[in-house]
């Protein structure tokens, strides 16, 4: 069994932050499930939020933008830490070499989205996940105490005497790995969806396995919907239109090309993603179609290609020029807000296990998060996790012995699982919940769940994400089951 000091599962923003933060005295196990870009953190667009050198700016005006977006569910606790620590991360993004976008006169720019009062979200045009990824994983690849495993599928972790043991497959062998730390930064759940934003990898495996060894799941109902994917109406992953088109002035328009946001909220296109989302769909509801556009053709056209040029350089692959179409969106699933609950270092409610990045749940998004806090959420709790974990006692003789069994003979797992999974989600829980079908739907996944659970199938990928899909289902129906059954009850004593 490989022994590391910490496993990190996952090398997003969050995963990578993590390990340059970590002691160089500790040794580091980086696992990717697929290749090391392949990551939430590399698609994201519009940018990192944060107050650095903006004297106009403060803290208290990110954290008030922040609980308004949030629904004022946010912790206020680790929202403190989010955004008066945001300069030390990004101050440390740019002393490690990510370049973001400059104006003419040197400074840096900010740019607006949705909920934000304040210019504050740095950038590169319109890839900056990609550019923040791109460097921290140059720098943790030079670190001597840390090592890569990509293309490395965690099938299981146990909790032990001292620390975790993990099962990993990789080119079809099965290795046990052991650490006195775990770090879990496995990202989103987005492909419990027929449709979302997320990468393909982002099928909620940490969030299961934490499960599983008793650790507190919670607001896993919490999802954020993005209201501006771009509809092509055949594509699993829809392509994002980033926050960032609205808040340089583009229009939301129906199926008649008409503005329909000020009908709705007084921030027009502005809003916050929920309620941008929930507009959409009412308005849906009003015209009968589910025909809508995001239009920018108004600003310069060389303007967009410069400050867009991803985005236009896709929809053009598309058949959509966005300086002179209308771009077909549609709310699909994006973010989530729930997740692994942990404290303000990362810290689960299992001694020795810390979540960061999407899969965690610190509270500092409420129920709907803000635009580009989640790669500072990333940052800012990957290093409180480092810091705290570069604290604690080692044992130099931790050596457990603990024996994975697989059945080399076992069969697959039954095609169509995950289809049935992401077709109840999708029905029961898209955007806002459709009651009638929680319970039907709640039923099934719990069947499915059981079946896998219970079943001797071959541990290989499908088996391990389906497994996963069916308990991210399961917790979020239960959830929001018990949500729909609460407010009942409150209906009910009301009209009492």
């Amino acid at each position: 069994m490989k022994k590391y000091d910490v496993i990190i599962v996952g090398a997003g923003a969050a995963g990578l932050s993590a390990a340059i933060n970590l002691s160089r005295e500790l040794s580091v196990l980086v696992i990717c499930k697929g290749e090391s870009e392949l990551c939430n953190s590399n698609l994201a667009q519009g940018g990192i939020a944060g107050v650095y050198n903006s004297p106009e700016d403060s803290p208290e005006y990110h954290k008030h933008d922040t609980f308004v977006a949030g629904g004022f569910e946010n912790d206020p606790v680790t929202t403190d830490i989010l955004v008066n620590e945001a300069h030390k991360d990004i101050g440390r993004l740019i002393d490690l070499g990510v370049e973001f976008d400059k104006t003419e006169d040197g400074e840096y720019h900010r740019t607006l989205e949705g909920g934000h009062g304040k210019h504050r979200i740095f950038h590169k045009a319109d890839a900056t996940g990609h550019e923040i990824v791109i460097k921290l994983q140059k720098v943790v690849k030079q670190l001597p105490n840390v090592e890569f495993l990509d293309n490395a599928l965690l099938c299981s972790i146990k909790k032990v005497n001292g620390g975790f043991v993990l099962d990993i497959l990789k080119n079809e062998k099965y290795e046990g790995y052991c650490c006195q730390y775990a770090i879990l930064c496995t990202g989103g759940i987005g492909r419990v969806y027929e449709f979302t934003t997320n990468s393909a990898i982002a099928t909620g495996d940490g969030i299961a396995f934490a499960y599983n060894i008793g650790a507190r799941i919670k607001h896993l109902s919490y999802i954020q919907f993005h209201p501006t994917a771009f509809n092509n109406k055949n594509t699993r992953e829809c392509f994002l239109i980033s926050e960032a088109v609205r808040g340089e002035g583009a229009y939301l328009r129906n199926c008649h090309k008409e503005r329909f946001m000020h009908n709705y909220d007084k921030r027009l296109e502005l809003a916050p993603r929920d309620v941008v989302s929930h507009s959409i769909i009412f308005e849906a509801k009003r015209t009968g179609s589910d025909d809508f556009y995001i239009d920018i053709t108004h600003k310069d056209s060389e303007f967009v290609k410069s400050r867009f040029p991803m985005i236009y350089s896709n929809l053009l692959k598309a058949g959509y020029d966005m300086t002179k179409d209308c771009v077909p969106i549609f709310p699909c699933q994006h973010y989530l807000m729930g997740g692994i609950d942990v404290d303000k270092y990362s810290q689960t409610s299992v001694d020795g296990l810390y979540a960061c990045g999407e899969c965690s749940h610190t509270g500092v998004h409420g129920n709907n998060r803000l635009a580009s806090n989640s790669l500072l959420e990333a940052l800012v709790f990957s290093r409180r996790a480092a810091e705290q974990i570069n604290t604690r006692k080692f044992d130099n003789n931790f050596a457990p012995s603990y024996e994975f069994v697989h059945d080399l003979n076992a069969p697959k797992i039954p095609k169509g699982l995950r289809t049935q999974i992401r077709a109840i989600m999708q029905k029961a829980y898209f955007v806002m919940p459709d009651v009638e079908s929680l319970f039907p739907g709640f039923a099934k996944v719990k069947e499915i769940k059981e079946l896998l659970e219970r079943g001797k199938f071959r541990t290989d990928k499908d088996y391990v994400e389906a497994r996963s899909l069916a308990t991210v289902a399961y917790i979020i129906l239960k959830e929001a089951i018990a949500i729909a059954s609460e407010n009942a009850e409150i209906t009910r004593n009301e009209v009492k």
